[in-house]
């Protein structure tokens, strides 16, 4: 399992979950031949994907119980296995029971055990974005799982991001959308900032040596997760948890020592980032019309609730709820997400619902 979620999902350490979720889940690799990447170019690409439950098939013979979980930049699909999440949803009774219903947890372009830069072609690999991220779930789905169609769509981050390319590319796939963390519009203005500061920095470094590095560029490296801490942190909480100068820069040091352990490459870091690059789906929220259950925190450096975005935006869809989180020493500033003591009682208020 990835302990080390490079961007947004892990950026408070979690505890030791009190069930191993991972033993119960089913991995597999499904290889989507020839695809086509937004750039024309084609190769034959892996896709991981971990699967808890069962499928359940209706009179016609077609899986009626598949949920899809999408993680957030620089995570993968086993993320959801932590206490936090998993122990508040996939149990007996709960909204996501997985004696209920058919939960896959992919890892998507770039991420986890599916194909990356990393894998060998280094700065070679397409540079993929959204659109191929979806297209490539979507495939998955269909040609690897049997799955035509889903009950719901959970999405954090960047999986949040692709929820709202999932409504607005191929409608009514979801009967249901939850996507929580991100904003509906063309990632622009400090968010955009910071994270080209994060590419920035790994190319600046002179041991990146254009994605052929013999040892990690470190110091561009450092720079991008010190940046991670302060996106992904709730101010209230880090004042209070480290009220001294000594306490806060012990803690900077811890967290920085616990994120140089992973494992992830500097080039997979660069492309996860590079993604986003032409978000937006804006233009196209219309044509959601499924029930949607659309949460941002209070306290998220990445997508500000100042600038009423999400508020405007969610008023575009015919069926849609609009969320903010209170702020408070408790709530996990952007990594609220994945937190689902949170928001489980309105997750389970949608999953009521009968499109």
């Amino acid at each position: 399992m990835r302990k080390f979620l490079f961007l947004l999902l892990a950026l408070i350490a979690a505890p030791l979950h009190a069930e191993d979720w991972s033993a119960h889940g089913t991995q597999s690799d499904v290889v989507l031949k020839d695809f086509r990447f937004g750039t024309g170019e084609t190769m034959d690409l892996r896709i991981h994907v971990t699967t808890l439950g069962t499928p359940h098939r209706n009179a016609a013979g077609q899986i009626d119980n598949a949920v899809m979980i999408l993680h957030g930049t620089g995570g993968s699909g086993w993320q959801f296995f932590r206490q936090q999440f998993a122990d508040q949803l996939f149990g007996p009774g709960q909204v996501l029971d997985v004696r209920k219903w058919y939960v896959i947890l992919p890892d998507n372009i770039g991420h986890g055990k599916s194909s990356k830069p990393s894998d060998g072609m280094k700065m070679a690999f397409p540079r993929y974005d959204y659109d191929d991220m979806v297209d490539a779930q979507r495939r998955m789905l269909i040609e690897g799982l049997g799955v035509n169609q889903l009950q719901l769509i959970l999405g954090t981050s960047m999986g949040c991001m692709h929820g709202f390319v999932w409504g607005t590319r191929y409608p009514g796939f979801a009967r249901r959308l939850a996507p929580f963390a991100c904003n509906a519009m063309q990632i622009a203005g400090r968010n955009r900032m910071w994270r080209q500061m994060s590419i920035d920095a790994i190319q600046a470094d002179p041991l990146w040596n254009g994605g052929n590095y013999t040892q990690p560029p470190e110091g561009g490296l450092r720079t991008a997760r010190y940046l991670s801490i302060i996106a992904g942190g709730n101010a209230w909480a880090m004042q209070e948890q480290f009220p001294s100068r000594n306490q806060a820069v012990n803690f900077l040091h811890d967290s920085y020592a616990s994120r140089a352990k992973s494992d992830l490459d500097a080039n997979d870091q660069i492309y996860q980032l590079d993604s986003s690059r032409n978000y937006n789906p804006a233009p196209d929220l219309a044509k959601i019309t499924v029930p949607v259950l659309w949460i941002n925190s209070s306290d998220d450096f990445i997508n500000p609730p100042e600038l009423g975005q999400a508020q405007q935006h969610s008023k575009l869809m015919k069926h849609a709820r609009f969320i903010l989180l209170p702020y408070s020493p408790e709530t996990k500033g952007h990594g609220t997400h994945t937190w689902a003591k949170f928001w489980k009682a309105d997750l389970a208020k949608l999953m009521e619902t009968h499109p």
